[in-house]
């Protein structure tokens, strides 16, 4: 790996690009994959899932299959399929009794799904902050935002790590709140030897297409909780019509969805989930690589990894230290953007997103934050999550690693990159 500076004249000023092709694409999809998808089309059987009490209410052989597979992978008692993860995070959300009105704690920093599941359920989001190293969600910050109102915690675990859970779950155990853990871009990594997302008491994984393993569209729930297993079933498939003949009496969210996986996507899966932990570990040389190679640039801060834990590199986090680069994040970005170099300058605030900042979510009329199930008047407003904000607004920087199939030769360009554009920082200031 070269560690000299490039010192030819930035491509944002007409320079040659250090980065002239782009990155193969991440595909995690072989043989095996094609092989199991194959017989489930010739067997005719593309799903097996009936909306009624009886055998086929849990689906075909390979749900039930790659469920039990992942239980063993995971370790934990319970493993439900799901169509989607936003489906995960609703059919959760639901599974711990949460009620109209109830307020759950969740991270600004994060994909949207993990908020709007909890309005799913006309219960009310409440933003805390963001750890400034890990990204996660700040156990302070949570604790100052728990009010008498306060029934669960929505931890995600962002970017491929685990947030700090035992703190979490000592607080909730406090507080006598349920956690549950949005594990989406962290799957296969581990939190003090558990896998991350099992230690919340529910949890899962995405199946989307750009996640370390996928089946297209899908995700996982992890539970060891039989009640919430069970309930996460019932959300899952048309539960109204179930809970009678099933003999189930707590019919609080018993509101049916079609939740559910099909047979091809669980044979697929099948398939990913015996590559899972290859797939994590290349990540991880390869961010280690990275990571080596930008250590002596000033101003910039690779991932923390805390030593409890390993992280997945869903995405490569990085923060600048602006005062020190003495360079607007928007010009450093615009000069690594043409150098070939794909990252992106934002994440996410979702308590500025429309829909918080006008309390408008069903209907025209401010549902339900104006109706008489909101307790109190919930702020949104701009400065409640300093840390994300900051972020947001002008040191993150991030790399999509799980976009991507990358070589040690493509850290290497990666690394060439940020040493050009840091040899050429005194320039850059002077055009900002």
């Amino acid at each position: 790996m070269s560690t000299l500076a490039n010192r030819e004249k930035l491509a944002l000023f007409g320079g040659p690009k250090t980065i002239q092709t782009t990155f193969k694409r991440y595909n995690s999809i072989g043989p095996e994959e094609l092989e199991a998808a194959n017989h489930v089309i010739e067997s005719g059987v593309l799903s097996q899932f009936l909306g009624v009490w009886g055998e086929d209410f849990f689906g075909g052989p390979k749900v039930q299959q790659f469920e039990r597979a992942c239980e063993a992978y995971f370790g934990v008692k319970h493993a439900i399929t799901v169509n989607s993860w936003t489906s995960g995070l609703v059919a959760a959300v639901g599974a711990i009794g949460i009620e109209p009105g109830d307020e759950i704690i969740v991270t600004p920093w994060t994909m949207s799904a993990s908020a709007t599941a909890i309005l799913h359920w006309n219960a009310i989001p409440v933003f805390a902050d963001i750890d400034p190293e890990t990204f996660n969600l700040d156990p302070k910050s949570v604790v100052a935002n728990i009010t008498p109102y306060t029934k669960a915690i929505m931890v995600a675990d962002i970017f491929g790590q685990s947030a700090d859970m035992d703190e979490l779950m000592a607080i909730a155990a406090k507080h006598g709140l349920k956690v549950i853990s949005d594990t989406a871009q962290a799957l296969g990594a581990l939190y003090k030897g558990k896998y991350a997302g099992t230690v919340a008491h529910v949890g899962g994984y995405s199946l989307n297409y750009h996640k370390h393993i996928h089946t297209g569209e899908g995700g996982v729930l992890v539970t060891n909780d039989d009640e919430i297993a069970e309930r996460l079933q019932l959300i899952r498939n048309h539960a109204e019509v179930v809970v009678g003949d099933k003999g189930v009496i707590n019919l609080s969210n018993m509101i049916g969805h079609n939740f559910r996986l099909g047979e091809i996507e669980c044979a697929m899966g099948i398939e990913q989930l015996k590559k899972l932990s290859g797939f994590v570990k290349s990540r991880q040389c390869l961010a280690n690589r990275l990571s080596e190679g930008l250590s002596g640039l000033r101003g910039l801060r690779t991932p923390v990894v805390k030593p409890d834990r390993t992280h997945a590199y869903y995405v490569y986090p990085m923060v600048l230290d602006i005062k020190e680069l003495g360079v607007s994040r928007e010009r450093i970005h615009a000069g690594l953007q043409a150098e070939g170099m794909t990252v992106s300058n934002r994440y996410q605030n979702i308590h500025l997103l429309p829909m918080y900042q006008k309390k408008m979510a069903y209907g025209s009329r401010g549902f339900p934050w104006t109706s008489d199930i909101c307790h109190r008047d919930v702020s949104y407003s701009k400065g409640i999550c300093p840390v994300a904000e900051e972020l947001n607004n002008s040191t993150y920087l991030g790399f999509g690693m799980c976009v991507y199939d990358l070589s040690d030769q493509d850290i290497d360009l990666i690394v060439n990159t940020f040493q050009k554009v840091w040899a050429s920082m005194d320039e850059l200031a002077s055009h900002d």
